[in-house]
């Protein structure tokens, strides 16, 4: 499906939609030059807004594990959280997954179901590729690669209604994580599903609010514009036509 139609088919079906983003530890030198761990998942049910978390200090929580002493446990904690997440989606396999370049074994859905595989030594329940939508692709699909400047979310979030007090960049999530600032860490992971939404919205509305955009946006916008004028000056017409018809009509007949 072209883009366009990937967000109507996903606005058609929103009670099917789930909003994931998820934080980790640095990408670049993580976990003693393993695959970073998997801190926190926040899942968005679009339709209902109702947020599903998955982090590691929820976890450490019910285990009546002390922050400071969480970092002793990384292993059993992340393999819980990813064990209750996955859970979830094998409760849901008919779901829509919509992302923000979740698209690798860097950073996506194949991280999450590695981890998980390498904590636990068992196949996770798989995310199916034609169930999963780029939020992040379809904006740039629509208004162009260079619709805004590098990074894309923060540039984008500026534009569009500006940046969220519990937003973190990727080098303050790496930062958060190693002071322990787990809520903090996750707070953002959520706040950023939420943006997500707002964005599909804006998105599926044609609003998105971009530095530059590609030809086809310019000529739509000009062809909305000049349509609304056209439209509106039609009406004023007919509305004068109305009343001199109303006039000499009343004075055909002496009224």
């Amino acid at each position: 499906m072209k883009a366009k139609e990937t967000v109507e088919f996903l606005k058609k079906s929103l009670p099917a939609v789930f909003i994931i983003h998820y934080s980790c530890q640095n990408l670049n030198d993580a976990n003693e030059g393993y695959s970073p761990r998997v801190t926190s998942i926040a899942v968005l049910h679009i339709d209902s807004d109702t947020m599903h978390s998955f982090s590691i200090h929820l976890i450490a929580e019910i285990e009546g594990i002390a922050r400071d002493n969480i970092s002793d446990h990384y292993d059993v904690l992340e393999a819980k959280m990813l064990g209750k997440f996955f859970a979830f989606v094998g409760a849901h396999q008919d779901a829509y997954w919509l992302h923000w370049n979740m698209t690798n074994i860097n950073y996506g859905f194949e991280a999450i179901e590695h981890r998980y595989r390498v904590l636990t030594k068992e196949e996770p329940p798989h995310i199916e590729d034609s169930r999963r939508y780029n939020l992040s692709a379809l904006i740039q699909a629509i208004y162009g690669n260079k619709c805004v400047d590098d990074p894309k979310m923060l540039k984008l979030m500026e534009l569009n209604g500006g940046k969220k007090r519990d937003f973190l960049t990727g080098h303050e999530e790496v930062q958060a994580f190693v002071n322990k600032e787990y809520v903090k860490l996750h707070k953002s992971t959520m706040t950023k599903a939420y943006w997500f939404k707002s964005m599909f919205f804006r998105l599926a509305k044609g609003k998105v609010k971009t530095k530059r955009s590609n030809w086809r946006v310019k000529i739509t916008r000009a062809t909305e514009h000049w349509s609304a004028k056209l439209i509106g000056f039609v009406a004023a017409l007919y509305a004068v036509y109305q009343i001199l018809t109303s006039a000499f009509g009343l004075f055909a007949t002496g009224g």
